[in-house]
């Protein structure tokens, strides 16, 4: 699948991204021309996945600091930490995107100027995600020789093209499986309570003609028990040293899979990865109860 899950328009110098809240139902693009409109784009999900974060929040640093180039050294960097400020506090748990901005802001600290710093963004931020594209290809290629001839793999949520620049990490292991000759089914996952695996996942694979069907998430175990899975694959949102940090209902697959002797990979580039920290000083992100409340426009509890 080729994806344009989130993109710097060089041109207009505004942030596009595919409304991922509108999958599989319709293909919307964004145009994100502040930085307060990008961080409403991901605490609505519009953008989502932590790869995609990491690429997200790079050029959120580019726009910011595009609209204040005319500004004195000063007043411009103080914006553009402000703006850096306000998109780390949008999604606490991935890594990823606190990850990319900071990449960025060392990036500018040796610039002389406003101009000279934004160019600077700009192509750190695209370094970003061409890196990002690189290393699911590779992840994918790793993943893939881990997997049986025949199978059928196990997901849950969604670490596809939609997650990441393309590709996708769990995803990228399935397809690099695929293109290498292997025969892959996938099972995915609903992934409640926002459906990214019956939604985003199942959409993309089938763009792809990868057959996948959606269970609901507590079908995992008895799937398991009835040999009917080979290997579950997951992304990940960060990973310390002693917990990895996934969607919700994650380590229940993975208990699950040990308990039937299930291989288990966790596909994430090393961008995910946060050794300085471990699970008690990691925030977790708890979302608004409509989620849960409501189907669509429908109210069930």
């Amino acid at each position: 699948m080729d994806s344009l899950t989130v993109s710097w328009n060089t041109e207009d110098e505004v942030i596009e991204i595919i409304d991922q809240t509108l999958l599989p139902g319709e293909v919307r693009i964004i145009r994100c021309d502040t930085v307060n409109r990008l961080a409403l784009a991901i605490q609505r999900l519009e953008v989502r996945g932590a790869p995609a974060l990491g690429v997200a929040g790079a050029y959120g640093i580019c726009l910011v600091a595009a609209q204040n180039i005319h500004r004195d050294y000063d007043d411009f960097f103080r914006a553009v930490h402000e703006g850096a400020d306000l998109l780390k506090s949008t999604r606490p748990t991935a890594v990823n995107l606190a990850w990319g901005i900071d990449r960025v802001l060392d990036a500018m600290i040796p610039s002389s100027s406003p101009a000279e710093s934004a160019m600077c963004a700009a192509f750190e931020a695209e370094a970003i995600k061409e890196e990002d594209a690189a290393h699911c290809h590779a992840i994918g290629e790793a993943g893939a020789a881990l997997l049986p001839d025949k199978c059928t793999v196990l997901t849950h949520c969604n670490a596809g093209a939609l997650a990441c620049s393309e590709w996708g990490t769990a995803l990228g292991v399935i397809r690099s499986a695929v293109k290498s000759g292997k025969t892959v089914q996938v099972i995915s996952c609903e992934t409640r309570p926002l459906n990214q695996g019956s939604r985003l996942t199942a959409w993309e694979l089938a763009q792809d003609n990868i057959p996948v069907k959606t269970i609901t998430d507590s079908s995992a175990a008895h799937l398991m028990r009835k040999g009917m899975i080979d290997a579950v694959v997951v992304g990940a949102d960060r990973i310390t040293h002693d917990v990895v940090f996934n969607k919700i209902g994650t380590y229940m697959h993975a208990v699950c899979a040990r308990y039937h002797n299930i291989p288990f990979y966790v596909a994430a580039p090393y961008s995910t990865f946060d050794f300085s920290s471990s699970e008690e000083n990691v925030t977790i992100e708890l979302r608004g109860r409509e989620e849960l409340a409501f189907c669509g426009d429908r109210k069930l509890m």
